[in-house]
């Protein structure tokens, strides 16, 4: 780790952390507050993937719906219109439109074989993302001369990382520059999480081998055609098996090569200073 102790920290005149863990414990709402401070680069993965490696596929996706309009039609094959997701860091949709969900098209789904493809096509994209976390550190000194940097890392990170390999180039690049915060949640947190994705079931990236275990577990125990699942039944039902899957990998990556933190105590980091010591006491805690 970069920083081996709670004084090193507390000493270091850039600080360089890359929060991980399940989406909706905080890793947004702490580097948006780090950010607003002025001093922390906040670079996010998720608007990278959108913009910078899907940012095409995206657009090309609404250019092929409005193509089915013959209003627009005309006016996309005459360069009349410009059509571009406006994708940010706190709304991602575009993205989450665009990896969709697999089952019934008259429901809006995906053939499972378009929706793996897009899948591959998010770990690719999130692989070079993080990759690119190293120039970003050096850009944010160069150009805006920040010292401190945060990288907003997805919940899918876990996934394309083997945190048992200690030859892994992702986590052997990102732990050499950055400390590797994760963000834990109880029991708790979990339920809450998988009753608001219940609420409203959003698209996400699933590592290859459980997505098509699971489409298939799925479909021989409803006894259903690919073209008869529903595609929100399926992401509901996937959702909490995904994240039970996810909790081992990301309790290994913080045993291996980082720090864990608790997302009560994220939950009550109300400024920099707050932070600053959130990490100092889960460094002397290591």
């Amino acid at each position: 780790m970069i920083y081996s102790n709670r004084n090193e920290w507390l000493a270091a005149a850039r600080k360089r952390v890359l929060l991980f863990g399940m989406s909706g414990l905080g890793k947004t709402y702490l580097a948006s507050m780090l950010r607003g401070s002025g001093e922390w680069f906040h670079y996010s993965v998720d608007y990278r993937i959108g913009t910078r490696y899907m940012g095409e596929y995206i657009a090309d996706n609404f250019k092929r719906e409005a193509m089915k309009n013959p209003f627009l039609r005309e006016l996309l094959l005459s360069d009349s219109v410009y059509i571009a997701s406006n994708i940010t860091f706190d709304n991602l949709a575009p993205l989450s439109t665009y990896m969709g969900k697999p089952g019934s098209q008259a429901r809006g789904g995906l053939p499972f074989d378009e929706y793996m493809k897009r899948q591959n096509q998010h770990r690719v994209a999130e692989k070079a993302t993080l990759m690119d976390t190293t120039h970003f550190i050096e850009r944010a000194e160069d150009i805006y001369s920040i010292p401190h940097f945060v990288c907003d890392s997805g919940g899918s990170i876990c996934e394309v990382v083997d945190p048992e390999d200690p030859a892994d180039p992702i986590l052997r690049e990102l732990s050499a520059n950055l400390l590797m915060v994760w963000i834990e949640g109880s029991e708790a947190h979990t339920e809450e999480l998988i009753r608001r994705f219940d609420r409203a079931p959003k698209p996400m990236y699933y590592q290859p081998q459980f997505l098509e275990r699971k489409w298939v577990e799925y479909r021989v125990d409803r006894g259903l055609k690919e073209d008869e699942v529903n595609p929100d039944d399926f992401v509901r039902w996937t959702y909490s098996q995904a994240l039970a899957h996810r909790q081992p990998r990301y309790a290994a990556m913080a045993r291996n090569w980082g720090i864990r933190v608790r997302a009560e105590d994220v939950a009550l980091v109300r400024d920099v200073k707050d932070f600053t010591s959130l990490i100092a006491d889960a460094l002397a805690a290591r």
